[in-house]
């Protein structure tokens, strides 16, 4: 329900200014992307009354490109390679000497353990691969927001390494999300970006990259969640109700869009 809402304010925004609204399959990992999946997006799209902009973006069929990208940046990005596992990250967080413990837009920060494997000539995609954010001069960066937090949002390099840390750009095998989807909003022409409120402080990321890349930057609105009757944000690993659910129990689309506040 909450990605239909967040389909529906896209759709409706890009359709009321004449511009074009795109559906992109974001399958980077090949574990978590089944074809069935794809086909049940599009046709809950349809079923919404909602059309979509050709081409369909699939980002597992540039996989090359982002290497491409990440080549070329290699310096402006700071990549180093990073051999730590998630217990690693988490074990070095727990030590005495750690002050600050807290969970970050990428999850838990980044202590910076492999930060010295920054001397990259040739970049091993078989690893992972971090951005180093780790102070230099600090600099200020901002996005335009154009959703309930309106107005220009700005934020330091201090701030951004003490609250993001090193982001993952590649994992083992596949680019991560942030780096895609700059790269893929870049190559679209894309001038607005509507997302959850979530995903706020992601963008952050994403207007980092676009500085580092020398990307042109988009538009966002974070729209509000979709939450139950208790005030939880509707999650698929909470078991919420899906669309296909409601779809299979009887529920017309108007319906749908009428408990979402659309009429």
């Amino acid at each position: 329900m909450g990605h239909a809402y967040s389909a529906m304010i896209a759709h409706d925004m890009a359709r009321r200014e004449g511009g074009k609204f795109f559906v992109r399959i974001e399958d980077l990992d090949p574990s978590r992307s089944k074809k069935r999946w794809e086909d049940q997006i599009l046709d809950d799209l349809d079923w919404l009354g909602l059309s979509w902009d050709r081409p369909v973006v699939r980002q597992s069929e540039s996989i090359d490109r982002y290497k491409n990208i990440l080549i070329k940046f290699k310096k402006e990005l700071r990549l180093f390679e990073c051999n730590c596992s998630r217990r690693d990250i988490k074990n070095a967080l727990s030590a005495p000497h750690e002050s600050e413990k807290f969970s970050g837009p990428d999850g838990l920060i980044y202590p910076g353990t492999c930060r010295g494997n920054n001397l990259l000539y040739k970049l091993n995609f078989s690893n992972v691969l971090r951005m180093d954010n780790s102070l230099r001069k600090n600099k200020s960066y901002s996005f335009c927001e154009l959703g309930p937090k309106k107005g220009k949002i700005s934020f330091s390099s201090e701030e951004f390494s003490k609250r993001v840390g090193d982001v993952v750009l590649w994992r083992r095998g596949y680019p991560a999300y942030h780096l895609a989807c700059v790269i893929d909003d870049s190559e679209q022409k894309i001038t607005h970006v509507v997302r959850g409120l979530d995903l706020f402080d992601a963008t952050k990321i994403h207007t980092v990259l676009n500085s580092r890349l020398g990307l042109k930057k988009p538009f966002y609105f974070h729209h509000k969640l979709i939450c139950d009757e208790n005030g939880k944000r509707l999650a698929k690993r909470d078991d919420s109700k899906s669309l296909q659910k409601y779809r299979q129990e009887g529920f017309k689309a108007s319906e749908i869009k009428e408990i979402l506040g659309f009429k």
